[in-house]
């Protein structure tokens, strides 16, 4: 007997119309995607009637979030060994009991097979999959794992979390007397910082850290909203959603922070910044925080400066041979002028650090100015900026330059005193180094002119640019491959037969990608180059001129990172201007 389609079957139980059936088979040919999620999203059918009317589709059984006994997992059977936490969480499963070989598992998407197959080999069971929504699993997962017992580093935190919330009672208890915990902590100043020293915030805080460390996170977004906290990890590149604590606790968790930070916690009416040294086992992880007052509260954002996850290392970052060497030759020259590219969170400052690696030297004297120093590093002097105090960019490189310097970084050259005294360092016998926000290397130049550095003076002293972005890396678990065609690239013709695309697995958490590297391209300042500076030209004449001598752009670099396999079309897209 022919299986009913999810649309008939709807249309049996009187759920949908035929009129409406054609509206999603029509919503469906333009957006893609399953039948069933189409009826969710124009607001046909509920998810629980999509999920109900799959089932009967499928002939597995329902488990509606009216009944929540029945996505409570037997006792006794180990079934948290068998399916791990983060198993379970990251793919929405609850195993729910086991006879002999057979396990039975709650999911919400039954018609993924890699999943199934995923579960069929970890378990080494045969499985028995029954439906459930998603908002009833995800509250069975955390009673299950999560409430009553810790299983490893990310579910203490998810333990923690939980507890956020249980030690006020229910959220709803929490949220409703979230605003008058709010005032009383804003009268009482003793109060606040008793809470903020009380071991579960302390605990929790601790959690938030090392779990962002752990997940290789380069920043913490801790946001106050209305009646809720947002916990949010910036991966790669993207901010991930984090089970947050419980809204009763943000004004404890940004005082303990503060403490941490040493910044003031009495005062929530400016923005204000810090730095935590957070020791880990054998090792200390630096970490900038920042505070902003918004309309719900204070904002705090931790920016993560772990040296040992970062290779401060040009031969590890992505750069090709050909871009290290001529990077490596301009270093190698006793004076001049060197420029890294890039909007914000593009790397430059860990490329910046990594070719002032290539300067250091016993016989050399480096020193840096920075907003704030970021990595400390032996054997060179560093100086962070204090504008409060009159200790800014310009003032620090004029007493540099009483100070024997050989080798000059500056973090970044922000006005026209900066960049003057840059240029006229490198024209006096020093080699500098310093950072601009722009989109390409060519780009670099006009802007030097624009802020008012006269082309004269900027042509002997520069020598190179770098301008770079920072590419998501395929995750080698699981990326795809496929044959490219010219027409499904815009015309783009690979040297490789197959390249790579996104998929998605465990390992990379359903996104597809793992780690970034590095795309850019390396403008040399030739003779070429600056009789193009000295005559005014624009950015365009002199990518132009640069491309012919053989400079690859940032576009062309990532292209030839897809042919090697390392990232993708898609991705190498995303982060290019020049397509």
């Amino acid at each position: 007997m022919a299986r009913l389609r999810l649309g008939e079957i709807l249309i049996k139980q009187g759920l949908i119309t035929d009129k409406q059936l054609q509206s999603a088979i029509e919503a469906q040919k333009a957006q893609k995607g399953r039948i069933g999620e189409i009826f969710v999203k124009l607001g046909f059918i509920t998810e629980e009637d999509m999920i109900s009317a799959l089932g009967t589709q499928l002939g597995i059984p329902y488990y509606s979030s009216e009944n929540p006994e029945l996505l409570r997992p037997q006792k006794d059977q180990d079934l948290d060994r068998l399916v791990s936490s983060d198993f379970a969480k990251k793919n929405n499963i609850l195993p729910l009991s086991r006879h002999m070989n057979s396990l039975t598992c709650a999911l919400n998407d039954p018609l993924d097979l890699l999943l199934l197959d995923n579960l069929r080999r970890i378990t080494g069971c045969e499985i028995n999959p029954v439906i459930a929504p998603v908002t009833a699993l995800q509250k069975s997962i955390t009673e299950f794992y999560f409430r009553d017992k810790g299983d490893g580093k990310a579910s203490m935190l998810d333990k923690a979390v939980e507890s956020s919330y249980s030690d006020r009672g229910s959220s709803s208890e929490a949220v409703a007397s979230s605003s008058q915990d709010s005032a009383t902590a804003e009268l009482s100043l003793d109060k606040l910082i008793e809470k903020a020293g009380e071991a579960p915030v302390i605990k929790l805080v601790d959690l938030i850290i090392r779990q962002a460390i752990d997940e290789h996170a380069s920043d913490i977004h801790i946001e106050p909203f209305s009646g809720k906290i947002t916990l949010r990890y910036r991966i790669d590149g993207k901010l991930f959603n984090i089970p947050p604590p419980a809204p009763h606790l943000h004004l404890p968790i940004v005082s303990r922070i503060k403490i941490l930070a040493k910044l003031d916690i009495a005062e929530k009416r400016l923005p204000q910044d810090g730095a935590i040294a957070a020791k880990l086992e054998n090792r200390t992880v630096d970490i900038r925080v920042s505070t902003v007052p918004t309309v719900w509260g204070e904002k705090v954002v931790m920016r993560i400066l772990d040296k040992d996850a970062v290779p401060l290392d040009l031969t590890r970052l992505g750069f090709d041979q050909k871009q290290i060497e001529m990077i490596r030759k301009a270093v190698s020259l006793p004076y001049g002028l060197l420029f890294i590219t890039g909007p914000t969170g593009s790397g430059k400052s860990t490329t910046l650090y990594s070719t002032l690696n290539e300067a250091i030297d016993p016989t050399v004297n480096v020193v840096t100015v920075e907003d704030p120093v970021e990595y400390k590093i032996d054997g060179i002097n560093q100086v962070s900026v204090k504008s409060e105090i009159g200790l800014t960019f310009a003032t620090a490189l004029k007493a540099f330059l009483r100070q024997d310097p050989d080798v000059i970084m500056v973090g970044e050259t922000r006005d026209l005193e900066t960049a003057s005294i840059c240029v006229r360092a490198a024209l006096t016998g020093h080699f500098v180094l310093s950072t601009l926000h722009t989109n390409d290397a060519a780009s670099a130049v006009t802007r030097l002119i624009d802020i008012g550095i006269q082309p004269y003076l900027l042509t002997p002293s520069l020598v190179a640019i770098v301008a770079q972005r920072l590419a998501r890396k395929l995750c080698p678990k699981c990326k795809e491959p496929y044959e490219p065609t010219p027409d499904q690239h815009g015309g783009i013709t690979f040297k490789s037969d197959l390249i790579y695309r996104a998929k998605g697995c465990e390992a990379c958490n359903s996104v597809g990608y793992k780690g970034r590297v590095v795309v850019a391209e390396v403008l040399v300042v030739d003779e070429q180059v600056r009789a193009l500076i000295s005559r005014n030209a624009t950015f365009t004449e002199i990518k132009d001129c640069a491309r012919k001598n053989g400079m690859a752009t940032i576009f062309e670099s990532g292209i030839k990172k897809v042919e090697e396999g390392i990232t993708s079309y898609e991705e190498v897209c995303r982060i290019s201007v020049d397509t």
